[in-house]
């Protein structure tokens, strides 16, 4: 059986369909294409008020791609997880390419939580996140929305619909939309890397003011 590689990936996310194994020790991937789509409107995260002064409270770090591999690593060190070895690999490779990005916040010099995803044209779709401290992931997925957005992405997959996603903005839409969201971000062109990490005060006071604008 031919070895999966990293554009196989690329060609499967632009059909709208991804990647799982049941588990880290797995040797089989299953390719998933639901019914329903979980995906983030980059103008609707909310930030809650514990969120918001956690942030500006600072004494943390936002990086973008200084450490990939842990994080993808931090993501799958859990009793359940859905990345294998074969998922680690082929991250890695799309890393290699420029298509796979994590965000990181770090405090102390460590790790304190992370995010990581792959993008394609105007499509970000995101893989996993966690936390190592408290918040940390909430953190970086602030983070993460903002530069979506001012980098001109305009769709935000998340996959599934979880609660923990759901209080923080994230909706569910049916596959249709999501295909039609999907050809529409796929023929446009966006750069995760480009735009400069904001101030805490920036972030917050940027996204409270679209949140009241469109509420």
């Amino acid at each position: 059986m031919r070895q999966v590689r990293g554009e196989d990936l690329l060609r499967a996310y632009r059909r709208g369909i991804f990647p799982m194994a049941e588990s880290r020790a797995s040797g089989t991937l299953h390719w998933i294409d639901p019914r329903f789509r979980g995906v983030f409107p980059l103008d609707g995260f909310h930030i809650s008020r514990s969120l918001g002064r956690q942030i500006l409270r600072g004494g943390y770090t936002v990086r973008i791609d200084t450490a990939f591999r842990a994080v993808v690593e931090a993501c799958a060190a859990r009793d359940e997880t859905w990345i294998n070895d074969e998922l680690l690999r082929l991250y890695d490779d799309l890393y290699a390419t420029g298509h796979a990005h994590s965000l990181e916040v770090w405090q102390d010099g460590a790790l304190a939580g992370g995010v990581f995803g792959i993008t394609i044209g105007r499509a970000y779709f995101g893989e996993s996140m966690f936390s190592a401290r408290t918040g940390g992931s909430k953190i970086a997925l602030a983070y993460l929305v903002n530069r979506l957005r001012r980098a001109g992405f305009t769709l935000f997959d998340t996959q599934f619909l979880t609660p923990h996603l759901a209080t923080l903005g994230a909706v569910e839409i049916p596959r249709a939309e999501y295909r039609r969201r999907l050809e529409e971000a796929l023929a446009g062109e966006a750069e995760f890397a480009a735009p400069e990490t904001p101030q805490p005060s920036e972030l917050v006071a940027g996204m409270r003011h679209r949140i009241t604008q469109t509420s």
